[in-house]
């Protein structure tokens, strides 16, 4: 089993980020002790969310910066005796910004969402995988690719928020993720054919578009969701936020209360089951998480957790936090060093939630030292 989390890194933009996030061309940075820190606790999985090698505009090239900083972050993981994911957000006509930031104005004109239109953006965009899986093949540490985090052409070109009115109008189109995905998948197996390969829905690879995701044609390929549900009405609760786990209120607006607890989460995973079971394909929860100050976080990530165990799906929390305080302290919903006091600033190991992920992940005995590979 891997257990773990996510870092998240994107391209710096000076004009607007300023020192936020590092002086480097790729930030927040991270540091060995942060690492090091989080293999203490037992984790033994590091998603690197992160910018792809390639740019996000023509020539589509390798990033030299981009790419030196991939390598850093490898070297700190295994020098902490974890293994990755390769994780890309962004690359060839593809930016950020429509991941994290489509509800400010901080990056209006950087905006770039090409991918889902430009055959060419897209033909560099399997370019950029095969270079990469050429750079790292053999890396002992690096347990699988993930082709794109969160794929969402549906919601960016069209404010499609349901699979089936969006394959009704757009399937086989160039907006379609199943017409690429294959593409990448081919062009990695020429450079590397065992080393898992994780694919995402459309839909922000979220369980509600599971369904709809054709199965690749090749071996060792896992299927990756992202579990935040129920969004609006628990896992992203404001400060004042007031629904908790376990409790009673209307989970899914459809005007009633219902009891929200470890049987309602088993039922959202319900579709995951049945893709596994229907598809005979492995899956791996590769992003979940709670605000920490959301009230009753702790017991739902207990009882979440143990739903995934039953099911022996892998998986990484969103997220583990840079210690450099610009950056750490400011965007802090999900850094959980910080506990679940939302006024907390200062770092606090002993609370309700890293007790739980503790619980988990000192599960973990398989490490890149001891791997039998």
């Amino acid at each position: 089993m891997l257990r773990g989390a996510n870092i998240w890194q994107a391209v710096v933009i000076p004009a607007v980020d300023g020192t936020f996030k590092g002086s480097g061309s790729v930030g927040p940075p991270f540091t060995q002790e942060d690492f090091d820190l989080l293999a203490s606790l037992g984790a033994n999985y590091v998603v690197i969310s992160a910018p792809g090698l390639f740019t996000e505009n023509p020539p589509y090239q390798v990033d030299e910066e981009v790419q030196r900083n991939l390598d850093r972050m490898l070297e700190m993981i295994e020098k902490a005796d974890m293994f990755a994911t390769i994780a890309f957000r962004t690359g060839p006509g593809k930016a950020e910004w429509s991941l994290c930031c489509s509800d400010t104005h901080d990056y209006d004109g950087y905006f770039n969402d090409a991918v889902w239109s430009d055959p060419q953006a897209q033909a560099a965009w399997v370019a950029m995988w095969q270079y990469t899986a050429e750079r790292y093949h053999g890396n002992r540490i690096v347990v699988g690719y993930e082709l794109m985090v969160e794929p969402n052409a549906a919601d960016i070109l069209y404010g499609i928020d349901s699979p089936k009115e969006f394959f009704r109008s757009y399937s086989g189109t160039i907006a379609d993720w199943s017409t690429l995905y294959p593409q990448i998948v081919n062009a990695i197996r020429e450079v590397d054919e065992k080393i898992p390969i994780l694919i995402g829905a459309d839909g922000y690879s979220s369980i509600a578009w599971l369904s709809y995701l054709i199965p690749a044609a090749s071996i060792n390929i896992v299927y990756d969701v992202h579990q935040y549900m129920p969004y609006d009405t628990y896992t992203h609760q404001n400060e004042d936020g007031k629904n908790r786990y376990p409790g009673t209120f209307d989970v899914d607006y459809d005007g009633k209360e219902e009891a929200f607890d470890k049987n309602y989460l088993s039922s959202l995973l319900q579709p995951v089951r049945q893709y596994v079971q229907k598809h005979k394909v492995p899956v791996a929860i590769n992003e979940f998480g709670v605000k920490r100050w959301v009230p009753g976080a702790a017991n739902y990530l207990y009882d979440l957790l143990s739903l995934f165990e039953q099911e022996g799906w892998n998986y990484a929390i969103w997220e583990w936090s840079t210690s450099y305080e610009p950056y750490g302290l400011n965007v802090d919903d999900f850094n959980y060093k910080l506990g679940i006091d939302p006024l907390n600033k200062s770092t606090l190991l002993e609370n309700s939630i890293l007790t739980v992920l503790r619980n988990y992940w000192s599960l973990n005995i398989i490490r890149p030292s001891n791997a039998p590979w």
